[in-house]
């Protein structure tokens, strides 16, 4: 969807997503800390107008911000000023809106008040960025909502084509040729897994799976490469669900991390 353009100069671009789940379980997903921990990356947010908004993305990579709106389990507003060096405030809006048969409508919305177009390529990227995420969401609301969660994220450049990357992928992790709804295993890599299919996207600037793990533990992992610019990142973003979700993410970490740089 192109960038949408008013006559003040705001920018914007708007995704929606549905999804299983009570307005409570979504809000919690989307507004808390430790929700965003469960779908999207490490986090801290202070629940009330004007509190602190904090992702971790790991490996030094963060953004930070205020909450400017606050009405659970509705709606969400935040802004953060430190996303790109250089540029404007960016402004994001979720709204959830309950429907029949237990589900509900996620509404984002990233604006940008500028009349210029130099961060335009950037607030696009914000789009292209959310399905793969709103893919690990929909199954952790489905299959895991409200558990204790804890996740990790980490990135790996490679000098190879996007393609080559997640053929390369596949073939070390058996995933290559996956369909929806398959059941999948592999013994390679740093941890053995099994898990269902949930969710493959391929496209010319990003390539990605989503598995529903079974073993070694309850999770989700979402493996794929990703264009940017002239290079390209293999990517991992691994989630835990249960008790003792953040001891297993924290030793699963450092053996993915270095595992992820044999590939280059």
């Amino acid at each position: 969807m192109p960038i949408k353009k008013d006559g003040t100069g705001k920018r914007w671009v708007e995704l929606e997503l549905l999804t299983s789940g009570t307005p409570e379980q979504v809000w919690q997903a989307l507004a808390t800390g430790p929700g965003n921990a469960a779908w999207f990356t490490r986090g801290e947010i202070e629940e009330r107008v004007g509190g602190s908004f904090l992702l971790d993305f790991g490996q030094g990579a963060t953004s930070s911000g205020n909450v400017t709106e606050w009405v659970p389990p509705h709606r969400f507003c935040y802004v953060e000023r430190d996303w790109e060096a250089g540029a404007p405030p960016v402004a994001t809006e979720i709204t959830i809106t309950a429907r029949s048969g237990a589900q509900c409508v996620v509404r984002m919305v990233h604006s940008l008040f500028t009349v210029s177009d130099d961060w335009d390529d950037q607030i696009e990227g914000f789009e292209k960025g959310w399905p793969g995420f709103f893919a690990v969401l929909k199954v952790y609301l489905a299959h895991f909502a409200g558990s204790a969660a804890a996740s990790f994220i980490v990135n790996s450049p490679v000098n190879v084509s996007s393609l080559a990357a997640w053929q390369r992928l596949g073939e070390a992790l058996g995933l290559a040729g996956a369909n929806v709804g398959e059941r999948r295993a592999w013994s390679a890599g740093p941890e053995a897994c099994s898990g269902i299919v949930e969710h493959v996207h391929q496209d010319a600037q990003q390539r990605y799976v989503v598995l529903r793990l079974e073993a070694p533990s309850a999770g989700v992992v979402l493996l794929g490469t990703y264009d940017k610019g002239a290079a390209t990142n293999l990517s991992l973003c691994r989630y835990f669900y249960g008790e003792n979700a953040v001891e297993l993410a924290a030793a699963s970490e450092p053996r993915w991390r270095d595992w992820l740089t044999t590939l280059r």
